[in-house]
């Protein structure tokens, strides 16, 4: 499609322009001209113009499936910048049963592996107060 349609592409970023240092709207604060983004390398994906657009002022949000049964999700895409930029591990739900969990573990990773394709990630399950918590750690 053309540049000009909304199913044209262009390049997305997980990373906002109020979160990258080179201040509102992606302008530097001495030449007004916009500069690359601050994040990861590899960071940008491709995406329609039209849902590029759209997101905006939006929150990216990646949703939980209903299937799961999972008490205090955390929200995916913060947690996906921070394991990216600092490595380590962190817990991102609880489940009731082994069985809960394992199926939160299990989808996490494969959604973690194509939300952020070259970051290696692994789930555990760790028992606790009569639940299960799910945690994500990068194994690099």
């Amino acid at each position: 499609m053309s540049v000009n349609d909304p199913r044209g592409p262009s390049v997305d970023s997980r990373t906002s322009d109020a979160k990258s240092k080179t201040g509102k709207a992606g302008k530097s604060a001495k030449g007004g001209k916009s500069q690359p983004s601050s994040g990861p390398a590899g960071s940008e994906r491709l995406a329609h113009r039209g849902c590029n657009t759209k997101k905006g002022a939006v929150t990216a949000v990646v949703p939980w499936p209903d299937r799961l049964f999972v008490a205090d999700p955390a929200p995916l895409i913060g947690v996906a910048e921070r394991l990216e930029r600092k490595g380590g591990r962190e817990v991102v739900a609880r489940s009731p049963t082994r069985d809960d969990a394992q199926a939160t573990a299990d989808w996490l990773v494969d959604r973690f592996s194509r939300l952020v394709p070259g970051l290696p990630v692994t789930a555990t399950l760790e028992p606790g107060g009569g639940q299960f918590m799910v945690a994500l750690a990068v194994s690099r």
